[in-house]
């Protein structure tokens, strides 16, 4: 009885000491628009430290390459890719930019970026990457066209991104929505599967949607 007595005890030990040696591994905490607290940030921390596989859900990587014009004033070469996953919101994407012609309304004529103000003009641009995958969307291929809807799903992206120009650094000059389909994303314009806000929509090359 005092030997299994003693046994029992250095299981113990050893367990707790195991426990110790586990390494902990950085969560993502899903974005939901707003910071979380407490027991719900404890929650989303054990939940976002596995493996998305691990947690069933499906990550869908993308890839295309494009130019989008229909506003008034300018037109947008785009190319780039990534991957998200819609449960969590998680999302890693970007690419290279560049203003083919000045945008003169919506996002892009307004720099965010205090050492570097002015629309974006003809040459202007880099890359951009990514600020939040979004659920939905509306938008306008034209100025005076009415709105339509995209959402998120396994075959179209919608997200917000960040574009920088040539010596922004971390520091973006734009922020606009963005979206990317396999397929058309308006009923009026057929072939229309990208668009960026205030630009306009673009018929992308090499798109692919995979899981």
């Amino acid at each position: 009885m005092m030997k299994k007595a003693m046994l029992t005890a250095v299981g113990l030990l050893l367990v707790a000491c195991g426990q110790n040696d586990i390494p902990s591994s950085p969560s993502q905490v899903p974005y939901n628009g707003s910071s979380a607290t407490g027991s719900v940030t404890a929650a989303a921390s054990t939940l976002s430290a596995k493996p998305l596989v691990a947690q069933g859900l499906r990550r869908i990587g993308f890839g295309f390459n494009g130019t989008v014009s229909g506003f008034p004033t300018g037109a947008v070469f785009v190319t780039g890719g990534g991957a998200f996953e819609r449960t969590s919101y998680f999302t890693d994407a970007a690419g290279g930019f560049r203003c083919i012609e000045a945008v003169l309304q919506g996002p892009l004529s307004v720099s965010i970026n205090l050492n570097h103000a002015g629309a974006c003009l003809a040459g202007d641009g880099i890359r951009w990457d990514t600020a939040a995958l979004l659920d939905s969307t509306t938008f306008r291929c034209t100025a005076s066209a009415t709105e339509e809807t995209a959402v998120t799903s396994g075959d179209t992206v919608v997200l917000q991104a960040d574009f920088y120009r040539t010596g922004d650094g971390n520091d973006e000059s734009f922020t606009a929505k963005m979206i990317v389909s396999n397929g058309d994303i308006s009923s009026r314009f057929p072939g229309a599967n990208l668009w960026v806000q205030g630009v306009g929509c673009g018929h992308a090359q090499a798109v692919n949607f995979s899981d």
